[in-house]
């Protein structure tokens, strides 16, 4: 299918690794022009060298969206370098401190939600002035589908950021309307992705992380980050024109019942 990408700029956070990087491939081979953005010199670098080969072109821009002055530098290089931005991917994430309420910190919310949410927000308001008038601009959230299942959440802090970034989405769809922008989340379930929590633990652990596969997931397997890239890429494409302000699992219907109060890593 042709998607009606081609030629288009897409700008993926945390592109570095894992969805991140499996989206910014996806969209190089629909023939869009990069800008990826990372933390890690050497690893963003070592990733746009590949996506060069696939890729109309690509920016890669070394930022911390979490500090507003390197997200409005990310966004400003975009423009500089790709003459706009189409498509925006936020893709960054994580949680902080431990799983057990009790034992969180203020900071291990207020690192959570800049990292999950406010980030997110900030990239939004940034990217929108100059998506506003580009043929079919969309944004695409990545949440999790911690959001709205805490037996699945790693920690309170991570479940209750991506349910609010899964509840803001919608109000930025309803907002983003007026500039005919569109606003949509995807929320991956447990996806294997070399060198991430449920790889380690698969290593560590090889009998328990089967029996949570057998168990937890209809079709005995985790996602990949493909399988995520593939849904962002499509709900950011004009053939997806008609889908706004929804949220999208991508899960294989994970059981929640298989891990009783959290995750196994």
């Amino acid at each position: 299918m042709n998607l009606g990408l081609a030629g288009k700029v897409a700008l993926v956070t945390g592109a570095s690794r894992g969805i991140g990087l499996a989206t910014a491939s996806s969209f190089a081979a629909e023939g869009c022009h990069l800008v990826i953005s990372a933390r890690n010199a050497a690893d963003l670098e070592a990733s746009a060298e590949i996506l060069r080969k696939t890729a109309a072109s690509v920016t890669a821009v070394v930022a911390d969206v979490t500090v507003p002055e390197e997200a409005q530098r990310l966004v400003e290089a975009a423009v500089a370098a790709q003459g706009g931005i189409d498509v925006l991917v936020n893709n960054v994430g994580g949680s902080g401190g431990g799983r057990r309420l009790l034992e969180s910190s203020d900071e291990d919310w207020r690192r959570t939600l800049e990292v999950n949410l406010l980030q997110t927000v900030r990239m939004m308001r940034l990217s929108a002035p100059v998506m506003a008038g580009r043929e079919s601009p969309a944004i695409v959230n990545v949440a999790s589908i911690s959001g709205w299942t805490p037996q699945l959440a790693g920690s309170g802090q991570y479940g209750a950021a991506k349910a609010a970034l899964i509840f803001d989405t919608e109000l930025w769809a309803l907002d983003l309307w007026a500039q005919r922008i569109r606003v949509n989340t995807v929320s991956p379930g447990s996806i294997l992705v070399p060198g991430n929590g449920w790889d380690r633990y698969r290593q560590a652990e090889p009998a328990g992380y089967d029996s949570y596969v057998t168990h937890g997931f209809p079709m005995g397997r985790l996602g990949t980050a493909e399988e995520v890239a593939d849904v962002i890429v499509f709900l950011a494409s004009p053939r997806a024109h008609w889908i706004n302000g929804r949220n999208v699992p991508v899960d294989g219907l994970e059981q929640p019942f298989a891990a009783p109060g959290r995750r196994p890593y």
